[in-house]
């Protein structure tokens, strides 16, 4: 049996590759533990990431994401080989994952989890435009930034055998915010389910967000939501606009809460149903009398500036006769 190689975490002060500095641990990334480390070379804050699994595609993959420039992707900065280990370096990010979020504070409001797979689809469809799927997206790999910033990272190349598409990433994002807003996974596995299993999933906590979800998770990767209506729908139940089911009428997703009221997605607040249409309901300015509204014929229009001119000359008439 081949030995174990030591942890990193057994390792603080390395200097990786005469350049990265390990400072302090920061748990476990999507290819095996991460460090919080200086760049010695150029004097600044990095993270780098020890690769635990193969070493050639996770560089590949590596490699590939530092072709995407977007906010919402993890900066690549380096891979570098050192010991026998492979390291990638990036950019760092003082926040928590969703993953920690979910576990401390619960499931996220529709609203917030509409607005964060807003943010989450504008990212994948820039690595998706530079020709790479993410493949393994899921809440420990989605960083929430303490200054209000999303980002993504991890990305993997699949094997040559199992070449994913763009919708892949669709269905994977519906399941991630299917988990934030309601708590749970849709279903078991980390891939789309087949057979009796492939029921849609129930909403309890979804409100608006429903029918997206719905949508990003069927299982037939062409009957999904493309990209372009989901980052529309996604936008507009963010917004706390009107939404549009898939197939289905257009309905409401609550009015948008003033500051200090509640979220109309949340329990308490509006339901996202659109209220029956009542008196005051009958147009902007409220109810109209009888006749308000209708615009004067020209035949009464003439006459009253008929009447206007008689007495306007008979108080001149006046006026000359008084003076004499």
């Amino acid at each position: 049996m081949t030995p174990r190689r030591a942890l990193v975490s057994q390792e603080p002060g390395r200097v990786v590759a005469g350049r990265y500095r390990l400072l302090d641990p920061l748990g476990q990334g999507a290819r095996g533990p991460l460090w919080r480390a200086r760049d010695e070379e150029r004097g600044r804050e990095v993270a780098v990431e020890e690769v635990s699994g193969p070493a050639a595609r996770a560089e590949a993959a590596a490699l590939a994401a530092a072709r995407i420039v977007h906010p919402g992707v993890v900066a690549v900065h380096d891979v570098v080989a050192d010991g026998g280990r492979h390291w990638v370096v990036t950019e760092p990010v003082r926040g928590l994952t969703l993953a920690e979020v979910l576990a401390a504070d619960g499931p996220l409001t529709p609203r917030r989890a509409a607005d964060l797979g807003d943010r989450l689809l504008d990212a994948l469809r820039a690595a998706h435009a530079a020709g790479l799927v993410h493949g393994e997206l899921a809440p420990d790999g989605v960083l929430l930034g303490n200054d209000g910033g999303v980002k993504v990272g991890g990305f993997r190349l699949p094997p040559p055998a199992d070449a994913e598409d763009p919708a892949s990433d669709l269905w994977a994002l519906g399941a991630l915010l299917y988990t934030a807003v309601e708590g749970v996974p849709p279903f078991p596995g980390d891939a789309p389910p087949s057979g009796p299993v492939a029921q849609p999933p129930a909403f309890r906590r979804a409100g608006p967000l429903a029918p997206v979800l719905a949508g990003l998770l069927r299982t037939e990767p062409a009957e999904r939501l493309t990209a372009e209506e989901a980052a529309r729908l996604l936008h507009e139940v963010a917004a706390g606009g009107p939404e549009r089911a898939p197939g289905g009428p257009v309905r409401t997703a609550g009015a948008v809460a003033p500051a200090g009221g509640p979220d109309p997605a949340e329990p308490g607040g509006a339901t996202g149903r659109a209220p029956a249409p009542g008196p005051a309901a009958q147009g902007p300015e409220g109810p109209q009398a009888p006749g308000a509204g209708r615009r004067p014929s020209r035949p009464a229009l003439t006459a009253a500036a008929a009447l206007v001119l008689l007495v306007a000359l008979a108080a001149l008439a006046w006026l000359l006769l008084a003076n004499r």
